[in-house]
């Protein structure tokens, strides 16, 4: 059994982390940019959801802007209390303080186990660890939920119900925003039956932060993400080859494009790559809810952004479970899976 990361933070006098969470810098990686820290777009949800035909246009119109330019956005007046975000982080934060037999009750092995907890990403398989533990679980179309510590499971169900409804707005405006009808992607995609994933990563203090990562350089496998975190900053982004600190603004979701999103916008709108660095003093956490397919919709190009002369297919056809499974079970790098499927122009 793989040791979990806050239990070898936490070793007394731990002055250097093992060799096996050493990562080799790649020398050619281009330095941390503050070009586009302040930057990112923000879209008001409440204009989306409940403005004028004119204010909606206009988000749609914006939101559209932000996906083709980003692949992310921050949105802000989502209508999730800022109480049930904050309670959602500090239940995590117990969830992990949790004695490790206890949490070893939840430890899956598959990547398609509705409920699991561990170390790294895939401990049996990483070459290299990342300095991060997490539990994963199923929140819809069937809620899975660990039954500790107190409380934690109807703080879950509610978060996850209200950041569906947010998504699921979301969708539709990003749906109007490529031309399509508001509920094209949803039908598409069958996402009154779409696998919703709850993932929250804990990064403790490291005593060489320099030295470790907490995420590789990585796409999300579905739709699009929704991500907050506990006021601690370590997220970055991608942004025209470099580096960007992403600063999250108070009470705001960080809404990050996924594969799925790139495949069926057929390239139109690219997903973001993304990773989380670590740091020697503080305890960062993290949750982030995925939105996507349902397991068995096989999701391609949408037809209607299809045009084999001008714009033919970019990516072959699967089924989203087989894609999962691809991605989960492979080294995650960049856009691995999504380069896999990816059809080259000749």
């Amino acid at each position: 059994m793989m040791l979990s990361t806050k239990q070898l933070a936490e070793t007394p006098g731990l002055t250097s982390i093992p060799r096996t969470y050493n990562f080799t810098r790649d020398p050619n990686e281009e330095p941390i940019s503050d070009e586009f820290e302040d930057s990112i777009p923000v879209i008001d949800f409440s204009l989306l959801a409940s403005g004028t035909p004119h204010q909606r246009s206009k988000i749609v119109h914006d939101l559209g802007k932000a996906c083709q330019d980003w692949g992310c956005f921050m949105v802000i007046n989502h209508g999730v209390p800022e109480s049930l975000m904050k309670a959602m982080v500090e239940a995590c934060g117990e969830f992990f303080n949790l004695a490790e037999e206890e949490k070893q009750e939840f430890a899956g092995k598959h990547v398609l186990d509705s409920l699991r907890c561990g170390a790294s990403i895939n401990g049996s398989t990483d070459h290299v660890f990342f300095w991060r533990d997490y539990l994963k679980f199923f929140a819809h179309p069937n809620f899975h939920s660990p039954s500790k510590p107190t409380g934690f499971r109807e703080i879950a169900l509610d978060y996850s119900t209200r950041t569906r409804k947010v998504a699921m707005e979301l969708v539709k405006g990003i749906s109007a925003s490529l031309g399509l009808e508001e509920g094209y992607i949803e039908k598409a995609l069958n996402m009154e039956l779409g696998l919703q994933i709850f993932i929250s990563n804990f990064f403790p203090p490291c005593p060489q932060p320099e030295l470790a990562r907490g995420l590789p350089p990585h796409s999300d496998h579905a739709l699009l993400t929704l991500l907050i975190n506990n006021g601690i900053s370590g997220f970055q982004l991608q942004r025209q080859g470099k580096w960007v600190n992403v600063n999250s603004i108070p009470n705001a979701f960080m809404v990050i494009f996924g594969d799925q999103m790139e495949i069926m916008s057929n390239g139109k709108y690219e997903c973001a790559v993304h990773r989380a660095t670590v740091n020697g003093k503080a305890t960062r956490m993290s949750i982030a809810m995925l939105f996507g397919p349902a397991l068995e919709t096989v999701v391609g190009p949408a037809p209607e952004l299809v045009d084999n002369e001008t714009n033919p297919p970019a990516f072959t056809a699967m089924k989203y479970r087989k894609y999962l499974e691809l991605q989960q079970t492979n080294k995650i790098i960049g856009k691995c899976a999504l380069d896999r499927v990816r059809i080259l122009s000749v």
